[in-house]
């Protein structure tokens, strides 16, 4: 077997800083052991997200500069409505500043109704948006407008260890059966995750989309995709899926968002920009209301809150993810980690997921009950150890508080290992595996954690969290 190598070269570097584990001990407790309160500049090895952290190419760069900051109707707008049409196909493509006001310029639609004055007023209570996995920000925007989130991943998403091609599916049957409890009048659209982040960077076969689609165009739902991790979804779709080995990577992609009404995107991830993204669909109605949405909050239809340079990064990123040796390597970078970890039994997600490593807390700190956060324990000791940030996708994030205080745990308890696109070499990415190694060793050791502060919506954000004595 050949020896994958990057399909790109460095052009240039950023220098990081050391830290001694002392000195990590006490940036810790200035940040109240949350990742999000740690400086950057702290931080040896930063895999807390993979949105807005990838090396832009030179291409990307030259683009900023010839970027047109017209207010309307600039041609870097055109450029990259072009390069959207081309791959998603949708009749109408709105810019925004990132994914999440996309999901806010959406759910604000189609969570509210329209007074005779054209207003926007709440009327989400009793709406259902289903979905695989709602990742933090899509549930967060749902239920701030009164939505309530839905869960429908395959039974097999829901368990680390057992392997499945496309862990991220729809439980289609159980889909059926939900919109037959609640009504399709009450389910303003269908969500699916690609892939799936919130169940471990799984992906979602094209069988899948399909047979979601010929469900929600039975019962007249909308069907949207969120789309942040597209191409690696078309990826997994080739080398996993019968039918698709030959097909390139825009023909699948172009596939996939043919059974849809439209989507979401954080072109953060898949596009390489450091910000931006957009929503895209077919419906007239909605659009001419979304757009009005856009030029209330985010700017004029042509920009959504973005400069041009933004505009012209994103179509040059859009041009560059959809090629195959790179998403060749983009894959095998990331198993390369999984399978590390995984020659020590430390527990992870498997298969190995696109965009990272989500390792399973829950099965490496059993001694940690699910309120004790062993995810956020982890998370914790990452960076005491290595210098290493992380983020909890467990029930820091998810789970649930009833009236009395009592919390329902999250599905998983999870730490994710998110690695940003064309940033780190395989030297960083054996330092990462080798720092689980030696906190494996001492694991038993490690105690839990309590949050002593936290807002109602997207709390891992900005909570804070003290060790359990």
């Amino acid at each position: 077997m050949k020896t994958i190598i990057e399909p790109f070269k460095i052009k240039s570097v950023e220098y990081v800083k050391t830290t001694t584990k002392d000195e990590r001990e006490k940036i810790l407790k200035r940040a109240y052991y949350n990742p999000f309160r740690i400086p950057a500049e702290d931080v040896l090895i930063d895999l807390l997200t993979d949105s807005g952290t990838s090396a832009m190419s030179a291409k990307q760069w030259a683009g900023i500069m010839d970027g047109d900051e017209s207010y309307a109707g600039s041609k870097s707008y055109f450029r990259f409505e072009a390069q959207t049409k081309k791959i998603f196909g949708f009749k109408h493509i709105i810019p925004v500043h990132q994914g999440r006001a996309a999901e806010r310029i959406l759910f604000t639609k189609l969570l509210s109704e329209i007074d005779d004055d054209g207003r926007f007023i709440n009327a989400g209570k009793g709406k259902y948006i289903p979905n695989n996995n709602h990742f933090d920000t899509t549930r967060a925007n749902i239920e701030f407008n009164g939505g309530i989130a839905e869960d429908l991943v395959i039974e097999e998403g829901k368990h680390p260890s057992v392997l499945h091609p496309f862990k991220g599916n729809m439980d289609t049957k159980k889909l059926e059966e939900f919109i037959k409890k609640v009504g399709a009048k009450n389910i303003p659209v269908c969500m699916l995750t690609i892939t799936n982040n919130a169940g471990g960077g799984q992906p979602v076969s094209m069988q899948n989309i399909r047979e979601t689609s010929k469900i929600c165009k039975k019962y007249k739902i909308p069907f949207f995709l969120d789309a942040c991790r597209f191409a690696e979804n078309a990826y997994f779709i080739k080398i996993r899926e019968k039918g698709y080995e030959k097909k390139s990577i825009l023909e699948i992609c172009n596939e996939m968002f043919s059974y849809t009404d439209g989507c979401t995107m954080s072109a953060k991830k898949d596009a390489f920009a450091n910000i931006g993204g957009f929503i895209a669909m077919n419906n007239d109605e909605w659009y001419e209301q979304c757009k009005n949405l856009i030029i209330i909050t985010e700017g004029f239809e042509t920009y959504g809150g973005l400069a041009g340079r933004d505009l012209e990064a994103i179509a040059q990123g859009l041009e560059e993810v959809i090629d195959e040796n790179y998403l060749h390597y983009r894959i095998a970078s990331t198993k390369y980690l999984g399978e590390k970890l995984l020659s020590k039994n430390i527990p992870i997600i498997q298969p190995v997921g696109g965009h990272a490593i989500y390792l399973d807390a829950k099965g490496f700190l059993p001694h940690i009950p699910p309120e004790q956060y062993p995810g956020q324990a982890l998370v914790v000791e990452l960076f005491r150890a290595g210098g290493i940030r992380t983020v909890e996708i467990g029930s820091v994030m998810f789970g649930k508080f009833d009236k009395n205080g009592k919390m329902t745990p999250a599905d998983m308890e999870l730490v994710r290992f998110a690695i940003p696109r064309r940033v780190y070499t395989q030297s960083h990415i054996d330092y990462v595996a080798e720092i689980m190694w030696e906190i494996n060793d001492y694991k038993k050791k490690i105690k839990g954690i309590k949050i002593t502060e936290s807002p109602k919506f997207l709390k891992h954000f900005t909570a804070k969290f003290a060790p359990i004595a």
